[in-house]
């Protein structure tokens, strides 16, 4: 399983950042996604990043506002999320895939999850 953590309650306009370690070798192909859930609502895809090139897609609710980056050293990727908005608020998720993909289907490796509140 993946973990994210670095959720928390910030103000509409503030920034938080994710982080999602994962451990084992991981091969350059590989990618890493974060997803989020709104209450009520079914799990949709904010962005991911190809392991070797770092390269990155992202969501178009979060273009421009969140970046996804990694720390190869320490098997880590990161959501750095700015201008924050109540829509935001949502438990984020990471998982691993074999290939660019934002369907749920293709990653594995879910872990719990950490949630994430903007108020107004």
């Amino acid at each position: 399983q993946l973990q994210a953590s670095g959720g928390g309650s910030v103000q509409a306009g503030g920034s938080l950042r994710l982080s999602c370690s994962a451990s084992g070798r991981i091969f350059s192909s590989l990618v890493m996604g974060w997803f989020r859930q709104a209450p009520g609502r079914s799990r949709e895809f904010v962005g991911n990043i190809r392991w070797g090139r770092a390269s990155t897609t992202y969501a178009d609710s979060v273009k421009g506002r969140f970046t996804i980056s990694k720390d190869s050293a320490k098997n880590t990727v990161y959501l750095q999320m700015n201008s924050l908005k109540p829509e935001d608020t949502a438990v984020y998720y990471c998982a691993k895939a074999n290939g660019l993909s934002s369907t749920e289907g293709d990653y594995r490796d879910w872990g719990p999850g950490t949630e994430v509140t903007v108020s107004s």
